[in-house]
């Protein structure tokens, strides 16, 4: 249960990514909105991140939220803002993944 939980806060931790990029490109009452947003999905991924690490190793569940994070970010980031998806970027993310997918795997 815990791992679901940790995955949930990386998700978090990708949608906060996501509503600070659109504060980023917004102005007004909607960057505002964006803003809470942000500030929500950054509790929400801190208490569940909190949750997960009392039965789960600190070490690999923050290497792995973090993990989760970061893939889910340059995903977003490259279908979402249009950044690029060039050869090495992909190559890297696959890694993090392989490497994310190992850590769950022994602990």
């Amino acid at each position: 249960m815990n791992w679901i939980i940790l995955i949930i806060a990386g998700l978090f931790e990708v949608a906060f990514a996501f509503c600070l990029g659109k504060v980023k490109e917004t102005v007004g009452s909607i960057s505002s909105f964006w803003f809470i947003g942000f500030l929500t999905c950054l509790f929400m991924s801190m208490w569940l991140l909190v949750k997960a690490t009392q039965t789960l190793p600190i070490g690999t569940a923050y290497a792995v939220w973090t993990g989760i994070g970061a893939v889910g970010t340059v995903l977003v980031g490259i279908f979402v803002f249009n950044e690029p998806a060039t050869f090495w970027r992909l190559f890297f993310i696959t890694t993090l993944i392989a490497s994310i997918v190992g850590l769950k795997t022994v602990s």
